[in-house]
Parts: structure tokens; sequence; C-alpha cells
């Protein structure tokens, strides 16, 4: 039996209401297949879509995928399809889903294709019933085939984050490439690094320390003997060199 979805009321959140803020520096920038003029636009494009959905820490050429790339030049699949295609890739699949409990992935997957926060816990239990019951896959098609997908962006505009930069608000939402890539729950598993070696088990040096501590009766008998064996020894290498010539 398929467990229904829940539904949920969106919470009133600046990206559903219309701005009328004065376009400045912070203010996101639009990529649309319908403004491109040249490949460097493309590129610029295509760069700004890796940036939205891996984040800039994630976007190394390893990751890169290649093959939709080549589609999305050639026209033969939309900005929509491209963005399906990066969130089902094997890179993100490892970077992102694996290492995240289905909640907070859910909340990673809507900040960067829907471009807003979640809104309520009601709406990740939603979510996290359709990621449950038709997988990674069908969680994907159903985020972007979405009414509110395709009211924002269509199949043509790469997602950004909408109505970051707030008018009446000395400081705006921080982007969401802040949050970090993996939870708590996740960090906890990772390995404790290994003790380093045997000096593990000394204390950290310190020179005034060692200065208090140090035995100079034994030091000076030391230094005097390093330096009588190498007095014998330079005698020793020219007395060779005399006899040898």
């Amino acid at each position: 039996m398929t467990i229904p979805s829940l539904t949920y009321t969106p919470s009133s959140q600046n990206q559903r209401v219309q701005g009328f803020e004065v376009p400045g520096d912070e203010t996101p920038r639009i990529y649309s297949m319908d403004d491109l003029l040249d490949s460097s636009e493309m590129d610029m494009l295509i760069w700004s879509a890796y940036r939205q959905i891996f984040n800039e820490q994630q976007c190394i050429a390893y990751h890169r995928q290649v093959a939709l790339e080549s589609q999305l030049r050639t026209r033969q699949i939309t900005v929509r399809d491209f963005i399906r295609g990066l969130v089902l890739s094997d890179s993100f699949r490892r970077l992102n889903y694996e290492v995240n409990s289905n909640y907070r992935f859910i909340e990673m997957v809507i900040q960067r294709v829907l471009g807003r926060s979640i809104y309520n816990n009601r709406e990740t239990f939603s979510w996290s019933i359709v990621l449950a019951t038709k997988g990674l896959k069908g969680f994907v098609d159903a985020l972007v085939n979405t009414e509110e997908y395709l009211e924002r962006f269509g199949d043509n505009i790469v997602p950004y984050q909408r109505r970051r930069i707030l008018t009446q608000r000395v400081q705006g939402e921080l982007p969401f490439a802040r949050m970090p890539r993996y939870g708590a729950d996740y960090r906890d598993k990772l390995p404790k690094p290994l003790p380093t070696g045997l000096f593990d088990q000394f204390e950290k040096f310190e020179l005034q320390a060692f200065m208090q501590r140090a035995n100079w009766t034994r030091a000076s008998r030391v230094m005097l003997i390093t330096f009588m064996i190498i007095i014998f020894l330079l005698l020793f290498s020219e007395t060779n060199r005399l006899f040898s010539s």
C-alpha cells in the first residue's frame, strides 16, 4: 500500500512576495537559455548550474557531467533536464545523498532546486514520504515537475536563491552555500584521528620550562667531553695529513 503524501501549507516567506527592491551588486543574476548570445554565455550558464546544485566547494573537474553538458549545448535537453541530471548524478548522490539523513537531504535539495528554505516540518515529512516510496529519481522528478518550479524557473532558467537580499533589513538571508554538506550525525560516525607517534605521550615543549628543569652541571660535562672529542679528531686528521705528505 502506497503511503499518501502529506499536505502542507506554505508559510509566509519572502520568496512568495513580489519584490520591488532596486537591483544591486548582491542581486542574483538570472541565467536563461532564452538570453544566450554566444558560447561564452552558455559556459556561464552551465557554471551557474553547477554552483547552484553542487555549491562551489564541490565544483571540481571530476564531478563534471560532460554528456549532459553536450546535450544542453546542442539543445537536446532543457535547463530543467540538466538540473535533474546533476541531482541524479553519481557525484551528487555520493557527496550529498549518502552522507545525510532523508530529512537533511530534502532540505538541501529544496534549497538548491527550488531556491528557498523548507516551509515547515510537515513539508519535510511530505517529501520524505516521496523519497522513501519512489526513491531518489522519483523524488527529483516530482520536485522539478512541481507547479512552483515550473512557475519560477520553467524549462530554461537556472534555479537561484530567491529574495535573499531584503531592503527592510540590514542583512539578508545567508546564502544556502553556507549550509554544511553533512550534519553532526554523519560527522560523529567518521573515524577518529589516530595518535601521530611516540611523542604524543609527552608534554608540549616550552623553552622556559626547559631552562628551569635542565641539569646544567651534567649538560656542561657533556659539552666538554664533546668538545674534547672534536679536538682529538681534528688533531688526528691533521697528523695523518702530515704523514701522508
